[in-house]
C-alpha cells in the first residue's frame, strides 16, 4: 500500500518534510513491526519515484536544488503513464533515458505515444502540478508523542496532553469539524497500552473542552503510579460545522 502526503501543515508541528517521514516510519516499525519506504520530495511524480528508490525501507529526499541532478540519471521507464509497451515504443526512437524526453521531436513524440507525449514533457522537468487531494471523509484525528525518556510525573504529563489538545482542536478547527468523542492513549514503559474515551450528546471542537476531557481520561489510568512512554488524544464522531450529520455519512 502507498499513500501521499502534504505536510506543510501538522500536527507535529515539524517544519521538516524529512523528520516527518522518519518519525512515520518509525510509528509503523513500532506499531507495527513493518518496515515502509518514504520519499520526500517537491512534488508528487517524484516523491513516487523517491519512495521506491532504497526499498524496503527507504528514505529518500530529493531536496529542490537536487532535482536536475536526480532526473538526470533516471530511464524513460520512471516517468508516470510509462510501462513496458510504451518504453520500448521510446527506446525504439531513441528515448532511453527521462531527460531524452525534452530533446525529442514533438511529431515524433507525438506519434509514439499519442497525446501523453505533451504530459511527458512536462514531467522529464520535474515538473508536476497536481495536488495531494484526499476524497475520503476524516474517521477521526489524533495527535500522540513518544517521548525518549519515561514520564512519571503526572502533571508533566497533563501538561502534554493539554499541549495535544491544543493542536488537535486547531487542527478541528482548520478542517471546520467537530468531534462528539474524545480519546486518550496512553502507553505505560512496559509497552501495555491503553485507551480511554468520552462522547458527549454534542459535538465540539473547543480547546478547553477537549483538554478537560483529556485530563479527567488521564485521571482513570494508572498513569499516577506508572511510567508512560506514549501520550495521545484523539478525536472521533467527526461533524461538519453546522451540519449535525455524521462526516463518514456525508457521501451518501
Amino acid at each position: 500500500d502507498e499513500a501521499y502526503l502534504d505536510v506543510t501543515e501538522n500536527l507535529w508541528g515539524e517544519a521538516l518534510a524529512t523528520n516527518i517521514a522518519k518519525r512515520i516510519k518509525e510509528r509503523i516499525r513500532g506499531e507495527l513491526g513493518l518496515t515502509a519506504s518514504a520519499g520526500v520530495a517537491p512534488n508528487k511524480f517524484l516523491a513516487k519515484i523517491a519512495s521506491g528508490w532504497e526499498k524496503p525501507d527507504g528514505l529518500t529526499v530529493i531536496a529542490p536544488e537536487r532535482v536536475e541532478q536526480f532526473l538526470q540519471q533516471l530511464p524513460v521507464e520512471s516517468l508516470w503513464g510509462v510501462g513496458p509497451v510504451t518504453a520500448k515504443k521510446l527506446r525504439a526512437v531513441g528515448i532511453a533515458r527521462l531527460v531524452d524526453v525534452r530533446s525529442a521531436d514533438r511529431e515524433l513524440l507525438s506519434r509514439t505515444v499519442g497525446s501523453l507525449g505533451e504530459w511527458l514533457v512536462r514531467l522529464s522537468h520535474g515538473d508536476d502540478p497536481r495536488p495531494v487531494v484526499s476524497n475520503r471523509p476524516y474517521k477521526s484525528i489524533s495527535c500522540e508523542e513518544t517521548y525518549a525518556r519515561d514520564l512519571s510525573d503526572f502533571q508533566e504529563m497533563a501538561s502534554e496532553l493539554e499541549r495535544m489538545s491544543g493542536q488537535l482542536a486547531a487542527s478541528l478547527s482548520r478542517k471546520r469539524l467537530r468531534a462528539r468523542t474524545v480519546t486518550i492513549k496512553v502507553r505505560y514503559a512496559d509497552f501495555t497500552t491503553v485507551t480511554r474515551s468520552h462522547t458527549a450528546e454534542s459535538a465540539s471542537n473547543s480547546e478547553k473542552y477537549i483538554t478537560d476531557c483529556a485530563r479527567t481520561l488521564l485521571a482513570r489510568t494508572d498513569a499516577a503510579s506508572r511510567p508512560v512512554r506514549l501520550l495521545g488524544v484523539g478525536a472521533h464522531g467527526l461533524e461538519r460545522e453546522g451540519d449535525g450529520h455524521p462526516e463518514s455519512e456525508r457521501l451518501f
